[in-house]
């Protein structure tokens, strides 16, 4: 049966009581898998190109505009202590749900590998850094299995991270994403995860849709399709409270989606040709290229965060050492 992810991100506001209210709902209402992601500010990197944005002579935008200052300050705000960590996997875990994490910068690794996770070890890599193979071997040394979304990644990068994995005798399954925020149901493009079957044992849908407009039809979609994964923002606030209370889903969205996961495969496609007769919109095609917006984002969340190593910053894809793995 497929498995729901429910993503926390920073809905939480940096509030624990929020986050512990999150875990407990999402849980209630169904959820299999519940995500953390494990940001530091101070792992925020400053790259002046961004300060401003930058656009070509005809107006197209080359850089997108996002002043380091002002999303320093945002993040330091949502910052959740090494100890806030430790509790979000006790309390997932006490609820019966599989606690998951994704590590931002290399040097956090220790950190996520030495929090009190149950039998299976589950951690999640990024979009972008589907690409960073030096951070993927090194959560592979900790890690049972590796849930990574391929949005923003081009095919060959794709490839290289799965033959890597088949390689190093790990459990992963790769998820379709599209890095646009919001995505419509026409930029969906589930078809892909046909693409993604042939790289990995088990493959899925991060769906980063409109709530308001879409609901939760591109996640119905793509259980539908075979999806062994399907993972959504989730929310127990106002749309309007969080940065990414817009693409997250309410208590309620996720009951109806978790209790469609449990639906036979015949009677899910059934389902969504009743309630979204619309729905091959979604399909699209294996292959693809991505979109300008696309590549923007790819330009600045690639690299966005990474380690301070010596005074040096180290990337997720740098194949020097941001760690002593001896000690991991």
């Amino acid at each position: 049966m497929a498995k729901i992810i429910v993503e926390v991100c920073q809905n939480h506001n940096g509030d624990r009581s929020v986050l512990r209210d999150m875990i407990h709902a999402a849980r209630e209402n169904g959820a299999d898998i519940i995500k953390g992601q494990m940001i530091f500010s101070e792992d925020l990197t400053h790259r002046s190109r961004f300060d401003e944005g930058a656009e070509e002579d005809n107006g197209v935008r080359k850089a997108i505009k996002r002043p380091y200052t002002d999303e320093a300050a945002r993040l330091a705000v949502l910052d959740l202590t090494e100890d806030d960590y430790r509790f979000f996997v006790e309390e997932v875990t006490r609820t019966g749900a599989t606690p998951m994490m994704t590590v931002f910068a290399r040097r956090r690794i220790p950190l996520a590998a030495s929090l009190p996770w149950p039998a299976e070890r589950m951690v999640k890599v990024a979009s972008y850094d589907c690409a960073s193979v030096p951070m993927i071997d090194e959560l592979a040394d900790s890690f049972d299995t590796l849930i990574v979304s391929t949005g923003a990644t081009f095919d060959p990068e794709i490839e290289k991270t799965a033959a890597f994995l088949q390689e190093r005798r790990k459990r992963f399954a790769l998820l379709h994403c599209v890095t646009s925020y919001p995505n419509t149901l026409e930029m969906a493009n589930l078809a892909r995860m046909a693409w993604l079957r042939t790289l990995a044992p088990e493959v899925g849908w991060s769906d980063h849709t409109l709530v308001a407009r879409d609901g939760i039809a591109a996640a119905k979609a793509a259980l539908a399709l075979g999806a062994d994964y399907v993972e959504r923002h989730f929310t127990i606030l106002p749309a309007d409270a969080t940065k990414d209370g817009p693409i997250s889903i309410t208590p309620k969205l996720l009951k109806e989606l978790c209790v469609f996961a449990t639906m036979p495969r015949d009677a899910q496609m059934a389902a969504i040709e009743k309630e979204i007769p619309e729905w091959r919109m979604m399909y699209g095609s294996a292959r693809r290229e991505m979109t300008h917006t696309e590549m923007l984002n790819r330009d600045y969340y690639r690299g966005r965060f990474a380690s301070r190593v010596n005074g040096e910053w180290i990337s997720n894809w740098d194949t020097r050492e941001a760690f002593s793995r001896s000690h991991a």
